[in-house]
């Protein structure tokens, strides 16, 4: 068995060498190779030196991505609290490296923020519907943040009401929840909604807009 994966290990280094340029500019041909690596436990990204370091550069690509995360991160979180839907990093991301940079993917930059969570800077990855919320604060989070966050994504608000219905929770435990995430400034409170407040998730619903609303909708909501 051992030899046999010695033998895999070696055709692997030469597949690297042969198709390195394609493993760097092609992200779904570098997706195909970290699955071939992690069938025998190769991981290209554990160091920055040795041999698929030195080979393919993948270890400085996924540290250049992990900084510019961390810049697009920093710069919305006024806005977002924190939470950034990881289409919308995806989005600035590529929009910060310009048209002549490689092609990055969303799962490129899952890999460099799982790099970035080792580091213990507060990066996270909450799975939300059929994405997920890229977590970039030291908040803690546990899963009743989690299954709210997960309720309020086809809106990009929830309400207590909601929560309860829901969730079959008591009125304290959703209140606890809401006001864990307005005070870590992940959630806006929007005391004048018609029936009861709404906490809006600013990580969802700036991308629920911007991908809905028409023209016409946008025009109509202006006062």
């Amino acid at each position: 068995m051992s030899k046999q994966l010695d033998m895999f290990k070696t055709n692997l280094e030469e597949f690297a060498s042969k198709h390195k340029q394609e493993i760097r500019k092609n992200p779904e041909f570098r997706v195909q190779f970290q699955d071939m690596c992690a069938t025998i436990g190769v991981d290209p990204l554990a160091s920055g030196k040795g041999f698929w370091s030195e080979m393919l550069g993948v270890g400085d690509f996924y540290y250049e991505l992990g900084v510019q995360i961390i810049e697009v991160c920093l710069a919305l979180k006024h806005q977002n609290g924190g939470l950034i839907t990881l289409e919308e990093l995806h989005q600035q991301v590529l929009k910060g490296r310009g048209k002549f940079a490689q092609d990055v993917s969303q799962d490129d930059l899952l890999r460099a923020i799982k790099k970035l969570k080792v580091l213990g800077s507060g990066f996270g990855i909450i799975p939300v519907g059929g994405t997920y919320l890229v977590q970039s604060v030291p908040a803690e989070l546990n899963m009743d943040h989690t299954v709210v966050l997960q309720l309020a994504e086809k809106k990009g608000y929830v309400t207590v009401s909601e929560i309860r219905s829901s969730l079959k929770w008591e009125t304290e435990r959703a209140k606890q929840v809401l006001e864990h995430l307005l005070k870590e400034g992940m959630a806006w409170l929007d005391t004048q909604a018609a029936g009861e407040p709404q906490y809006w998730l600013p990580a969802l619903f700036t991308e629920l807009y911007s991908q809905e609303i028409t023209p016409e909708e946008a025009q109509e909501a202006i006062p």
